[in-house]
């Protein structure tokens, strides 16, 4: 039986506690299939009572030109965090250190965002996380999960597993 090859796999990671707990599954599952493995954080626009306020005190041309450099702050902080995520893990785990692994920041609304990136990246799987910060079950995952035309692997997080 011929299994479906894998040649991308999209990680999502929101940066908590459990990410490096995923990100080895992700890694993993990569180097298993001699897969590309593409490290994914969504930032979240500001919502739209924030861009009304902002509107209503600055010129347009001004906001636009802060809202850029906003997201070039937050998109270079968290490729930083990424590449050092990255690069703690690899000094750790020996063998999946040849998995070619690239980092990517969007921003957007998290389950479309992802879903985007899953298709303009041709990625063939989606790993990601099961609960959000408050420990319950993510309503993003669940989201993907169900609008999603590819597999998504989900890890199950905040429980001790065997190494």
């Amino acid at each position: 039986m011929n299994l479906p090859k894998i040649n991308r796999v999209l990680y999502t990671t929101a940066l908590g506690p459990y990410s490096r707990h995923v990100y080895r599954h992700a890694l993993k599952l990569a180097y298993r299939n001699d897969a590309e493995l593409i490290m994914l954080h969504v930032i979240r626009p500001v919502g739209s009572m924030g861009e009304a306020l902002i509107k209503e005190y600055l010129p347009a041309d001004l906001v636009a030109e802060v809202h850029d450099e906003g997201v070039r702050r937050v998109m270079a902080k968290m490729e930083s965090r990424l590449q050092e995520i990255m690069s703690d893990e690899q000094k750790d785990m020996g063998q999946y250190s040849d998995v070619v692994v690239r980092p990517m920041v969007v921003t957007g609304r998290y389950d479309q965002a992802i879903l985007d990136a899953a298709t303009a990246e041709g990625a063939d799987v989606i790993v990601m996380g099961t609960e959000n910060r408050a420990g319950m079950q993510s309503s993003k995952t669940q989201r993907v999960i169900r609008r999603s035309t590819i597999p998504v692997y989900v890890v199950p997080t905040g429980k001790h597993y065997p190494q």
